[in-house]
């Protein structure tokens, strides 16, 4: 690998990521899904009925008598819960982040073991911020360790005088003890890590933690366990050649005991952070390297020197740009203000990342809202003073003028407002005032002095307002039919008879005959079947008075109740809070699903981001042998069954090509019924990346995606073909 990554064919990460999108066969998670019963019948009165029950206004009413053996279990009961300054309970040190470790890092799942690294890597990179760093090292060990080491500044390994310990062991035992609470004595002037928890958390929730400290000459060591230091802090002198470096290095091992998954960490996940911190922050090299004497080894390089021009091109990599990426930068008040942004002709939705001292802001903030608002008053104002749009009362929304934009904005604040220590969200006020002059001032001047991009830009706007005035009747119909009737639908929507949209669950089937099976099979009470009739509409090269137009997709829209496009997602209006797809497993079934995760993706991604969405995983092959009949998912399942079935074996082996195929009830046993069923829940980690992936797999350019199949060709096994 060079030294250099450029963004010019992200095809080896498209390629592992086409290979997942294609894919449902193959390492299948088992989901338990919420019983189909009311929750109420979790809580049943119990005792000793009355031999006559009375009657009250005509109705029976039946009383009820406690036993003495129930009375003494409510006295001991009563016992047992009283509230007294004994039950009051001190968590010592980090016990409270072992206790309930989903407050700091979000969940116990894969989501939080990653977050881990992020917190250990965000510290790396506050020093390259401060300008002291020029390089971090990530290393994914074979031990299911991880290490993270920077050339910054070494945390000080003196003592501190509150804790009267060193100021290692302060800040990785210690809640909120660091460097970066601001003010005269903070050693950052802007910094990700502001709660002074982030090391001392990865500290508590790993069953070991090497620290080494390279500072004044010497090499620091000290070793931790579940947030408690076990050796003292040792030194050693470095040699004359070495005796210039500084830095810090954090090895952890996470707590088997505390997370809920197999620990491993993906090198694509970590991949997608760190690319993004290389394009935020243009002088720091990262590199991330996987040890491989149990697998494959893997090594990548990260520096991108154009920064957030390079993040907006490698994003719009397959797409016909109008104009080179727009780009500028202020700073007011010690907040800086980084913008770039690119429109494309043959897009037609947005994309908007926002960072916050390069913490992706996931759930917006101010710096967001400013832009969004300082853009469209801009292009308007444009629009008007050039006669482009007459009507004075006509005016291009957000929506419109954001169509096919791609913009990166990333702001430094010296104090930002995060919520909760996963920083979803930026809060502060100032930041949007500042955000909106930025923009304003900037993007006028570029446009006054290229009027034609500007005429570029307001003919896309226009051709998106004209669009959505086309789609008008159909919006309003979308809005306003709360009610889906089967004889609506192509294929008739077998609907179900629970109105709670919580243990309500809609199978997306392809084709009748699929349908017919899954409507038969089914569980009447709480699931529903859409079958599908051949493929849907790509929207991704699609217009919205398109996307409106088409019966499929407005069926689509209004039988899960998913609204507007562009309006906020409200959850209490989906019709089914289990959205299944169920296609076959060969070409056409892959080719349908990823249409419909194109449309889910590009309509309404909060149903990722809210868990909503299903892959269901039929069986690839059924074998009898006598009277037993197995399910085999993929073919590692075949082979590990046939190899208990002694030598002289006899028995035969069914491919499944279609769900068709399967009679209601086998479809029920394998593929509906919770208790024995696969699902795959599918949720997006890196927005970015998957915008990417969407754009070159079901965009218009064929040159692209052309160049990705014969890239991927060395990847695919001849014998599965499907010809």
């Amino acid at each position: 690998m060079g030294p250099l990554l450029r963004p010019s064919h992200p095809s080896a990460h498209l390629r592992v990521l086409l290979r997942r999108l294609l894919s449902t066969a193959a390492g299948p998670s088992r989901l338990l899904p919420l019983p189909a019963a009311s929750p109420r019948l979790l809580f049943r009165s119990r005792g000793v009925a009355a031999a006559a029950a009375p009657r009250r206004n005509g109705v029976a009413v039946r009383a009820f008598m406690a036993s003495t053996a129930a009375s003494e279990a409510m006295q001991e009961k009563r016992v047992a819960g009283e509230y007294t300054a004994a039950n009051v309970q001190v968590l010592e040190a980090l016990d409270g982040v072992r206790t309930r470790p989903g407050m700091y890092i979000g969940s116990t799942g894969p989501r939080g073991l990653h977050h881990l690294v992020y917190e250990i890597l965000d510290n790396a990179v506050d020093e390259a911020q401060a300008g002291y760093a020029t390089n971090v090292n990530v290393v994914l060990h074979d031990d299911n360790s991880v290490s993270v080491t920077d050339n910054g500044r070494g945390i000080p390994t003196d003592i501190h005088p509150q804790t009267k310990k060193s100021c290692v062991e302060t800040v990785l035992t210690l809640m909120h003890a660091g460097g970066k609470f601001g003010g005269s004595k903070s050693s950052y002037s802007v910094s990700g890590g502001l709660h002074g928890v982030g090391l001392s958390v990865v500290n508590a929730l790993s069953e070991a933690l090497e620290v080494t400290v390279w500072r004044d000459g010497k090499e620091y060591r000290q070793n931790y366990s579940r947030g408690k230091a076990i050796t003292m802090l040792t030194s050693m002198s470095l040699s004359d050649e070495s005796s210039s470096r500084q830095g810090t290095r954090i090895r952890f091992w996470p707590d088997k005991h505390i997370f809920t998954t197999t620990i491993d960490f993906d090198f694509n996940t970590i991949s997608g952070r760190i690319r993004e911190l290389a394009f935020l922050n243009p002088e720091l090299t990262i590199t991330l390297t996987k040890e491989g004497e149990h697998s494959q080894a893997q090594h990548n390089e990260y520096c991108y020197a154009g920064g957030l021009v390079e993040y907006v091109k490698w994003l719009n990599t397959d797409k016909k740009h109008l104009h080179d990426p727009i780009a500028f930068r202020k700073e007011m008040d010690g907040i800086t203000v980084d913008v770039s942004l690119q429109w494309c002709s043959d897009s037609y939705s947005d994309t908007v990342l926002g960072y916050a001292n390069s913490i992706r802001t996931i759930d917006g903030g101010t710096h967001i809202d400013g832009l969004k608002t300082s853009l469209t008053r801009t292009i308007n104002n444009f629009a008007k003073k050039s006669k482009t749009i007459k009507d004075k009362d006509i005016n291009l929304s957000g929506e419109h003028v954001r169509e096919g934009m791609t913009c990166i904005i990333s702001v430094k604040v010296p104090n930002p407002e995060f919520e909760g220590q996963t920083k979803t969200r930026l809060g502060n006020p100032e930041v949007r005032r500042i955000v909106e002059q930025s923009v304003q001032e900037n993007l006028t001047e570029y446009l006054e002095l290229h009027p034609d991009i500007l005429d570029l830009i307001l003919s896309k706007s226009l051709n998106a307002l004209k669009a959505a005035l086309a789609a008008k009747r159909a919006r309003e119909l979308v809005r306003t039919k709360s009610v889906l009737k089967s004889s609506s639908l192509p294929g008739k929507l077998a609907d179900c008879a629970s109105n709670d949209p919580e243990e309500s669950e809609i199978f997306i089937v392809e084709g009748d005959s699929a349908g017919g099976s899954a409507k038969q099979g089914r569980d009447r009470k709480f699931q529903a079947i859409l079958p599908l009739r051949g493929k849907i509409l790509n929207i991704e090269r699609r217009d919205e008075a398109a996307l409106y137009k088409n019966e499929e997709i407005q069926n689509l829209i209004v039988g899960l109740g998913l609204g507007v496009k562009g309006e906020d997602f409200k959850k209490e209006a989906l019709r089914y809070h289990k959205i299944v797809i169920l296609t076959d497993a060969d070409v056409d079934g892959a080719h349908i699903r990823t249409l419909l995760l194109t449309f889910f993706f590009r309509y309404q991604k909060a149903l990722f981001d809210e868990g909503c969405i299903y892959v269901g995983v039929p069986p690839l092959y059924k074998v009898e042998r006598g009277k037993q009949v197995h399910y085999c998912y993929d073919d590692a399942d075949l082979k590990e069954l046939v190899n208990t079935f002694p030598t002289n074996a006899s028995y035969h082996i069914q491919r499944f090509k279609g769900l068709g195929e399967m009679m209601p009830a086998q479809l029920w046993e394998t593929t509906m019924d919770p208790e024995r069923r696969m699902l795959k829940q599918l949720k997006v980690e890196d927005a970015a990346e998957a915008n990417v992936v969407f754009s070159s797999l079901m965009g218009a350019r064929v040159d692209f995606r052309k160049q990705l199949i014969q890239n991927a060709s060395s990847m695919i096994n001849l014998e599965h073909l499907d010809i």
